[in-house]
This record gives C-alpha cells, structure tokens and sequence, in this order.
C-alpha cells in the first residue's frame, strides 16, 4: 500500500458476507460502491476514517442494522463516544430505521444514556467514555464508535476488551484529527485487512446529496485549491498524512499526551511563556509531578495585548499556585509600551526569567526530556489533551485556530528536501515557550555560558 493511498486504494474491496438486501430494501436504501464494501465486511474490526459530511453516523448505524440478525438471541449493543451527545446522530439514525422496520419497542427521548429496545428485546444503549464503570457491565454483541477518533488509547483497548468475551464485533468511525496517534495509526496498520482487522476512507464527496459530482464536484475543487494538502487528505478524503519535516518528530501522541493528568492543587504552577503576537500568544503551564514535568494547560490566542492575556490567565482556577515563569528574552524589550515581562510583574507580582536560548541547544534540551525515563518507563514531560496550541505545533492535532496542520518544521525546499542547520521559525511560539521553561528551571544540562536577565518584582 503506497504511503499515502487513494481513497479507491484504501477501499479495495473484500469477501465478506452480503449485506442484508431485504433490510436495506425496507429502508429504501441503496448505498454506493463505497457504502457496500464497508458493509459487506465481516471483519470483527473495523474503521472508517470519513471526510468531514461524508455520511458516517449514517453508515455506522447501516452497519448495526445489518448485523442485529446475525445473534439467534436478542442482542446488546453500544453506541460508544467520548461524551453522550457525540452519539446523537447514530442513535438518531437507528431509532428511524427500526421504526421503518416496524420492529421498534421502546425509545428513551434522551442520549445521557438513551437506550433503544427492539420488539424481540434487542438493546441498543448510548455510553460515554468519560464514566468507565459505563463501560463495565455486561459484555455487548457490537459496538459503535462514535466520533472514535475523540476517544483516547485507554478507552479503545477497553473497548476492544469488552467485545472479547462474546467474540463480538467493533466499528470506529470518526475523522481524521491530525495524522499521529492511534487512530490514524490503527488506519494504517488495518489497510493490509489481515486477520479481523479491516481500514476504509469514506470520502466527503462520496456523499453525493451534497456532492452531486463526486470528487470533481465545483465545491470539492474549490476546498482541495484553498486547502493545505495535510487538511484535504485528512478532512476530506479521510486518509492521514503525517507531516513531512517536524522538528519534533520524536513526539508519540501515546505516550506523551496523557488524558489522566490534572491540575494539583497545593503543588507550584510554573508559568512559560512566548508572546507572539502575529502568530500565537502562548502561555503554558507546568506543574512537576513526581519527577515528571505535567504541562496540564494552556492559554494560547491570537491577537489579544498583553493586558488581555494577563486577564485571562489569572481567571484560571490554578493561578492561586504559580510560583514563576519564564519568558521569550524579546519579552523584556521596549517597543511603544511598557515590555511585556514588566507589565506581567507590574501586573501580579511574579518571577519571569528571560534567557537568550539558542534555538537548537533549547529545541535538544526538549527533546532530551520527551526521551522515556529508564526507571520510570515514561518520558520525562507530558502534555494534556487540551493544550491543543503545542500539540499542534508537534504536528498531533489541527492548528486552534484554522483547523489546518500548521506543525513545528525544519526548512525545506519545494520538494520537501530539508535545507539548513534550523527549523523555520513559525509555529513554534508553545514549543518555544517550553524550552524557556525547561532552561530556565534546569539549564541547559550541557551549555555553561547562560546569558539571562531575571525580572523580577521591585
């Protein structure tokens, strides 16, 4: 399979069982080439990685309505998200297809949980990921992902627990946010269908209701022109595309974002900090967490003062525990107004140091602690879910802003190729303020001349 396959490539048809002709005949439903292949596998695994409006709460729930027959017992299912609301639409969907079948019993009204009872005592109920104990009780026939790519690592292998024990089956759905971590990752391991495992790209404009011309539909054209090409493939032909170049291409959404990590109430919070204006005002903060260094948030914006960002900051629950920070060296500069790093100490009173740090000494000294501790067995720094501004500068998640992949990259020529000693200076304003952090409570471990002005209240 080339490294970034067409849609027809990721969608290479398979032997499964025939889809349920009589059901779907009842529905008035006639589904695509496309919609068939996915429905006609009988993989206990299956993905779908849809475009955005490519239709696949719309297929998932084709899915369970063409597999319920299959247990000679009434069976249980699950529709699965990371919160009740992203089930809606499936639930949504299933409720109208039984209900044309003339086979729906009882329907709750609500989501948070919902729950769908078929004539022969078949049950179709709603959980959310965020309540694990939802997740244990007893073992399903099938579940939907819903939105799968919002889940977590933890909750897909819990997931994939819950249907052993029925030998049941499993159906992700969800698009593409970013190209690294376990979603696009299971995509691509599945495209070799080997096993019980199966992939597919379920295109925006395979939906032809508001695609009607399919990839070469004016709207279509028009996104793929205006687009980055990471945003088209991922968004709308549903395939990943790594990006090319990172700088820190050593981040593993896996082991480096962790979904349990909190704020700890008591312990000091270290605020880092780069105030690019044009680009991102970032401030992150940092707490260290049984020798691991926890940057548990973010307040990363475009276009508010200094000012704003203060306000902003101190609003968080956490402010009561900032013990310093550390700060961009430009930070310190008059321009025609009062430096940044004075109107943060004029302003609440804390320790900023400004440090002149080489740009490729401090991106080694971030990446010396995203190694994994050989004791601990976890890297030295992590980051939670919703600092959205610094992973995306890692190239892990769409930019907050646009929705596109604007990643942390080494220059490069048109090619591709990499030219130079240093990265392209943009995208970089959350990984900058990291580094400054990290030299300014540890130094640089390897660099003795540290040039530094500390600021501090008078």
């Amino acid at each position: 399979m080339p490294e970034n396959p067409s849609p027809e490539q990721a969608n290479q048809s398979n032997d499964g069982s025939p889809i349920s002709e009589y059901i779907f005949s009842r529905l008035e439903f006639l589904p695509t080439p496309l919609q068939a292949q996915i429905l006609t596998s009988r993989k206990r695994f299956v993905l779908v990685a849809g475009g955005e409006q490519a239709g696949k709460s719309m297929v998932a729930s084709k899915y369970l309505v063409s597999r319920f027959l299959e247990t000679e017992e009434p069976g249980l299912y699950w529709l699965v998200a990371a919160d009740y609301e992203r089930t809606r639409a499936e639930f949504e969907y299933l409720t109208e297809d039984f209900a044309r079948l003339g086979i729906l019993g009882e329907v709750t009204k609500r989501v948070d949980p919902g729950r769908i009872t078929l004539a022969d005592g078949t049950k179709i109920e709603t959980k959310s990921a965020k309540d694990p104990r939802t997740l244990a009780m007893r073992a399903p026939d099938g579940i939907l992902g819903c939105e799968a790519s919002q889940l977590d690592l933890d909750s897909y292998h819990r997931l994939r627990g819950r249907v052993a024990p029925k030998r049941g089956w499993l159906f992700l759905s969800g698009t593409f946010e970013g190209s690294l971590g376990w979603y696009p990752q299971l995509f691509s391991s599945w495209q070799a269908k080997e096993g019980d495992e199966q992939s597919f790209s379920l295109p925006s404009y395979s939906n032809s209701h508001l695609y009607p011309e399919g990839a070469e539909d004016p709207e279509i054209l028009k996104l793929k022109t205006m687009a980055s090409d990471e945003f088209f493939m991922e968004r709308i032909q549903g395939i990943p595309c790594p990006p090319s170049g990172l700088v820190f291409g050593e981040f593993r959404a896996d082991i480096h974002i962790d979904h349990e990590m909190e704020y700890v109430k008591g312990e000091p919070v270290y605020i880092w900090m780069d105030p690019g204006y044009a680009g991102a005002y970032a401030v992150e903060a940092a707490q260290e967490i049984n020798g691991q260094i926890c940057v548990f948030d973010e307040v990363y914006e475009r276009g508010l003062t200094t000012e704003e960002m203060i306000d902003v900051v101190t609003s968080r629950p956490w402010w009561q525990d900032v013990h310093s920070g550390a700060i961009d060296i430009a930070g310190y500069q008059h321009q025609a107004m009062s430096a940044p790093a004075e109107m943060w100490m004029d302003k609440t009173g804390i320790y900023l140091d400004a440090q002149k740090v080489r740009i490729n000494e401090g991106t080694e000294r971030l990446k010396g602690f995203m190694k994994a501790d050989a004791v601990a067995g976890r890297p030295n720094i992590a980051f939670h879910p919703r600092c959205k501004g610094i992973l995306s500068e890692f190239g892990a998640v769409p930019s907050p802003f646009d929705g596109q992949t604007r990643a942390y990259r080494w220059k490069s020529d048109r090619e591709g190729n990499i030219v130079g000693e240093t990265p392209d200076d943009k995208n970089n304003h959350a990984v900058k303020a990291v580094i400054y952090g990290l030299v300014s409570r540890f130094g640089y471990g390897f660099v003795n001349n540290k040039e530094f002005i500390k600021v501090k209240r008078h």
